[in-house]
């Protein structure tokens, strides 16, 4: 072999080498060429859907492609996961994931139908906020103090409501009860917005719930907020407790929305959708809309996503074992 055939040789490895990288840099400079589906795993009207809603409609304008918000409520986000997995990996199908779909349901399920680290690529946090201790009519407590006092005096007569079990309403509230030593029955709902319908109407006793699904209750009067899990007060409620301020320590529980696409979603698909997001959650619209239910937006990268994620697994893995929560 000469020397001028080597190099012709050596010129084409290294085109064909740097093929994909190309690739996914065309598919990155192209996007998006089509409309994006944003999969949310929970019932319209729900605290995830209002996130998703709000955000789509300002990508939308950005992208100048319609982003359509597609429920698929059902199995603890599994149904939405799977939905998710039948879509090619071409960063045209999103998907809402909270603490449940990726950190609760790994401890929850011996079969969950996805690995959460293997089949998901994060993309960015939506949010992460406190959520809140809420009463209904059923409850005749003025505080929150009154309300574990009735409660720790009848064990296991009272039912809480939560979105679905494993969630993160479940869990926190399941958290608080072991904190403040409470024995309540536990009565799962497909979303939240059907859980505070009850509770407002007084099937049910309480609830731990996003105050982006509850505001709405707490301004009408239908629900109020008797604590909030958190380390500070939250700024639209400062009248409210935080549960350290009550005595209960270790109860902080905040909830997180963020996004994912599939895993084997080129990374320059997936740097595009992240600036895309966040563009459009930090913008002056959503900013406001959010911020009428006391959210604040995040935005930050996979990788930043992909830390916090692997620290609160560390943390509630123990825990729901410890407290022998199983779901299968």
């Amino acid at each position: 072999m000469n020397k001028r055939t080597a190099l012709r040789l050596m010129a084409c490895a290294g085109a064909m080498a740097g093929l994909p990288l190309r690739r996914a840099m065309a598919q990155a400079g192209d996007f998006p060429s089509k409309p994006i589906r944003w999969v949310v795993p929970y019932p319209a009207g729900g605290g995830s859907d209002f996130l998703a809603r709000v955000a789509a409609q300002v990508m939308s304008a950005d992208l100048k492609q319609p982003v359509v918000v597609d429920n698929k409520p059902g199995a603890n986000g599994a149904i939405a996961v799977a939905d998710l997995m039948r879509s090619p990996p071409d960063g045209y199908t999103l998907i809402n994931i909270d603490n449940g779909i990726l950190v609760f349901n790994a401890a929850l399920y011996q079969k969950l139908g996805y690995d959460p680290e293997r089949d998901l690529q994060l993309v960015t946090l939506l949010v992460k906020g406190p959520m809140f201790l809420a009463v209904g009519p059923a409850s005749t407590a003025k505080d929150a103090r009154e309300f574990f006092a009735q409660v720790r005096a009848q064990p296991g007569k009272f039912a809480f409501a939560s979105a679905g079990a494993g969630t993160p309403q479940h869990l926190s509230m399941e958290l608080i009860k072991k904190q403040a030593g409470l024995d309540m029955t536990h009565i799962p709902y497909k979303g939240s917005s059907p859980a505070l319908s009850d509770l407002a109407g007084g099937q049910v006793l309480a609830a731990v719930t996003d105050y982006a699904a509850a505001g709405g209750f707490f301004k009408s009067g239908k629900l109020r907020a008797l604590a909030v899990n958190d380390s500070v007060r939250h700024p639209s409620m400062p009248d409210v407790p935080t549960l350290r301020e009550l005595g209960i320590e270790g109860a902080e529980a905040p909830t997180m929305v963020g996004v994912a696409v599939r895993s084997g979603t080129p990374a320059g698909l997936v740097n595009s959708l992240q600036q895309a997001v966040r563009r459009a959650i930090l913008s002056p619209e959503v900013r406001r809309r959010y911020g009428e239910f006391g959210i604040q937006p995040v935005g930050n990268t996979p990788e930043e996503f992909q830390t916090l994620i692997r620290g609160e697994v560390k943390r509630w893995h123990p825990l729901i074992k410890n407290l022998n929560i199983r779901l299968d």
